[in-house]
């Protein structure tokens, strides 16, 4: 009996400094050099609970404020069972962007990497990423909008708006997704898409910003299922096309650019192009409809700066000759207010908290390293809210964009 009280003892104490020393490894990663400052949380959750609460605030997410306001403008944590280090220094921000594919390359959360296309989305986004923007560009570029699409959107969004009229009240979040899902599918596939497939869209974002929990009851197990509803009815129409390309057919929108370059690319293998087709749709509604949401809020809050637009507009409609006539290049270009409205609407409208890179060598940063194979979270709202940048950054004022001079670019 004595004999096992002694064995017990042992595997408890083995057990208990095993635990410890874990714990230990956890808090303290291994590292060549000085790690940022911060905290890696609890085991294996970190601090992904924190940094998925939701924020209302047009301001710097309160998980990133919070954190730099105690370590400073860099600083290391743990999310989803990822080492991460958070940038919100603007001039390290603006050099890692640059680095692409020297010091960082283009990474995903797991959570999107599983939606789009499981692990490979990781291994190749830095290819893939550059690709499909010169494919975008050929399609909804400058040349592109100037040509067709500012009539198209025109068109499209004068029926919309009327449809708006005719009820007692609009969700424009909610009426605006569906909009631009009809039009991304008409200028990108020339087709009409089903039904409700816009909101669907929608819904999945929500669930795509939650720990990729994938069982029945959460927000990411419904992601899922209205993932694979919307992916389904693309793989149909992706097979239907790669037929009609087949036997002659051209249409000579993105669809069929991707179809054409199915034999030329290793890299788009039929299941990947079904993924990349649904990946564009969902990015073009959810972050357009949201800056959409927000403009109309700034607009509405701000009485006199809906009247300055509306006499922007006004003046146009005045000058033509034919008022029934659509909007042209040059009458857009004219549109100084419009433009600064937009401007201030994507500088306040930081839709995600950050932007995801992966270190794929040592980074070193102000006596800091970034390990390799560690993800950073670059902020860009550390530089768009800045107060020494921009003078009472949270007020909605697009007339600073007068006189507001760029030294260099940032997201």
């Amino acid at each position: 009996m004595e004999m096992m009280w002694y064995v017990w003892l042992f595997v408890i104490s083995f057990l208990g400094v095993s635990v410890a020393n874990w714990i230990y490894r956890w808090r303290n990663p291994e590292c060549k050099g000085k790690l940022p400052p911060g905290s890696m949380g609890l085991p294996l959750i970190g601090e992904t609970l924190s940094f998925f609460v939701t924020s209302k605030s047009i301001d710097i997410h309160h998980f990133v404020k919070e954190r730099m306001k105690r370590y400073g403008p860099l600083f290391k944590t743990s999310i989803a069972g990822r080492p991460v280090v958070v940038s919100l220094d603007p001039d390290f921000n603006y050099f890692l962007l640059q680095q692409e594919g020297k010091l960082v390359e283009l990474y995903y959360m797991d959570s999107f990497a599983k939606l789009v296309h499981h692990d490979n989305m990781n291994n190749i986004g830095g290819y893939i990423h550059k690709y499909l923007r010169r494919m975008l560009l050929n399609q909804i570029g400058h040349e592109a909008l100037k040509q067709k699409l500012l009539s198209q959107f025109e068109v499209t969004i004068d029926h919309e708006f009327h449809q708006w009229t005719k009820q007692p009240e609009v969700d424009v979040k909610h009426q605006t997704s569906p909009m631009l899902f009809d039009l991304a599918s008409k200028i990108l596939l020339s087709c009409e898409p089903e039904e409700n497939l816009g909101q669907d869209m929608s819904k999945i974002m929500r669930g795509l910003m939650t720990f990729p929990l994938n069982i029945p009851g959460t927000a990411y197990y419904d992601c899922k299922k209205k993932q694979q509803k919307a992916l389904k009815l693309v793989t149909q129409l992706v097979e239907e096309r790669r037929k009609s390309y087949s036997q002659g057919s051209r249409k000579g929108d993105f669809l069929d650019q991707l179809v054409e370059d199915m034999g030329k690319e290793a890299i788009l293998t039929k299941d990947f192009v079904h993924f990349i087709v649904f990946g564009i749709l969902f990015a073009t509604i959810e972050i357009i409809s949201l800056s959409f949401n927000l403009a109309a809020k700034f607009l509405l809050d701000n009485p006199s700066l809906l009247q300055q637009l509306t006499e922007e507009h006004e003046a146009i409609l005045k000058n033509r000759e034919d008022a029934s006539c659509g909007l042209s290049w040059e009458e857009y270009k004219s549109m100084t207010f419009t433009h600064y409205v937009i401007n201030e609407t994507l500088r306040l409208g930081n839709m995600l908290p950050g932007i995801l890179r992966r270190a794929i060598t040592d980074i070193h940063v102000d006596g800091y390293i970034i390990p390799k194979g560690w993800i950073v979270l670059v902020v860009p709202s550390a530089l768009h809210l800045n107060p020494n940048t921009y003078e009472d950054p949270l007020s909605f004022n697009p007339s600073r964009w007068k006189v507001i001079l760029f030294s260099k670019p940032f997201p």
